[in-house]
């Protein structure tokens, strides 16, 4: 990935990465005064169609976000959404992508305070296909790092000074050897991983932390939720969860936008089952790339397809004049032979 050669959205125009300037003092910058989303698109190689995952509902949770740091009012979700789309457009991604919008005081001042600071609202879109390698398993620990409290932080806010509490425990377990960390809560519940909700298998039912665990209301997690119950036909009980039920699950599951659906392997050095990829998470991760690949429809959930399809770039050139038509056309045939191209 060169970041030179990204189209990016910033203060309400689409410029080149390297315009996008932001000064030393700027207050997001000094004290973690800003709040972000997560939003990935998947390319679906056979449709030639790249599919935005969910993003009303992530622009949603981004403006509650925003409501939290006393920002001024953002885009509608249903504006955003159109501003992400064309960014990918303009990019001419045919992968995998990552998209990071986000909102921070812009101001170039110094103290602590949310109130009078100027805000601004910045997305970067950029080819990438997986967070982390999750094939093979996960080697999770349990941090001695405790999740921030929600009278502390809102984890249901995405504030960006927020995540220096789970890069702590991430960082943390790489370098013990782990690829992850389960966090738990003052109380000594779980919470979540560091980017990651989770879920517990056990003889057939399902359980997840309740959001009161100080967690982030995942987006996956909801649709993660909605199939466990009506696709695989399991009960989720969604409560306290003690330490260790961890090291007596017979599956732990993650997922979130960046993890996609990720199955853990071991848990602080003991294996989960029998140490190999379950059949619940098996399906769900099946259900998941089906979903967000655009191959699977669920009532409710948004696979927002970027490029317009043929017979929509057709309907387009027929409402032009004669002379425009023309050449609309010959314009599409040379993008299609390109399109073609090895």
């Amino acid at each position: 990935m060169q970041l030179d050669d990204l189209i990016v959205y910033f203060r309400g125009e689409f410029v080149p990465y390297g315009s996008a300037k932001l000064g030393l003092l700027t207050h997001a910058l000094q004290y973690g005064t800003g709040c972000f989303e997560g939003i990935r698109a998947f390319w679906n190689a056979d449709a030639e169609q790249l599919y935005v995952f969910e993003p009303l509902a992530h622009y949603r949770r981004l403006r509650r976000s925003a409501g939290v740091l006393l920002m001024s009012p953002v885009p509608s979700p249903q504006r955003l959404s159109e501003v992400t789309a064309e960014l990918c457009r303009r990019n001419g991604f045919r992968s995998d992508v990552y998209i990071r919008p986000f909102i921070f005081k812009s101001d170039e001042t110094f103290g602590i305070r949310l109130d009078g600071i100027g805000d601004d609202l910045a997305i970067v879109a950029f080819s990438n296909d997986r967070y982390f390698d999750n094939d093979d398993g996960q080697r999770l620990c349990v941090s001695s790092w405790r999740r921030i409290d929600d009278n502390a932080v809102p984890a249901r806010a995405k504030v960006t000074g927020s995540y220096v509490n789970v890069a702590l425990a991430k960082s943390e377990a790489r370098l013990n050897g782990f690829d992850d960390a389960i966090v738990l809560g003052e109380d000594g519940h779980i919470s979540e991983a560091s980017a990651a909700n989770a879920f517990l298998v056990r003889d057939g039912v399902v359980t997840t932390p309740g959001v009161s665990q100080n967690l982030l209301e995942g987006i996956t997690r909801a649709l993660i939720a909605r199939l466990i119950s009506q696709e695989l036909g399991l009960t989720l009980d969604e409560r306290q969860v003690d330490r260790s039920e961890l090291y007596g699950a017979d599956e732990i599951v993650l997922c979130g936008t960046g993890v996609g659906v990720a199955w853990v392997k071991s848990i602080d050095h003991r294996p989960v089952g029998d140490g190999r990829l379950g059949p619940v998470a098996s399906r769900l991760r099946t259900l998941y790339d089906d979903i967000t690949r655009g191959r699977l429809t669920i009532p409710g959930v948004e696979a927002r397809a970027v490029y317009p399809s043929a017979a929509q770039l057709a309907q387009r050139v027929a409402q032009l004049p004669h002379a425009d038509a023309n050449f609309a056309r010959g314009r599409y045939a040379e993008a299609e032979h390109e399109a073609a191209r090895p």
